[in-house]
């Protein structure tokens, strides 16, 4: 029994460390500009707010330019024209 107890202490021990490994990694592609947040987010297997929270606790600036303000505000102002 003791061992069983042991295998999944360590199971779980490895499991959270991967998770944690995964945030870090993604997270920093992320700041790299390698990735959307939102594609950081399902590579690290987390929500979106999630990884925004994950982000902002890490000091991680948006990635999100003037450009992409622009795209993003013709797209809606796009959908309210119709």
């Amino acid at each position: 029994v003791e061992q069983s107890d042991r295998s999944t202490t360590v199971r779980r021990l490895l499991s959270k460390a991967i998770q944690q490994w995964k945030l870090e990694h993604y997270v920093r592609l992320y700041g790299d500009g390698k990735l959307t947040l939102a594609r950081a987010a399902h590579e690290a297997g987390v929500s979106l707010w999630e990884m925004i929270d994950y982000a902002r606790a890490r000091k991680v600036p948006a990635q999100y330019d003037l450009e992409e303000l622009q795209c993003d505000l013709g797209i809606i102002y796009g959908s309210l024209d119709q």
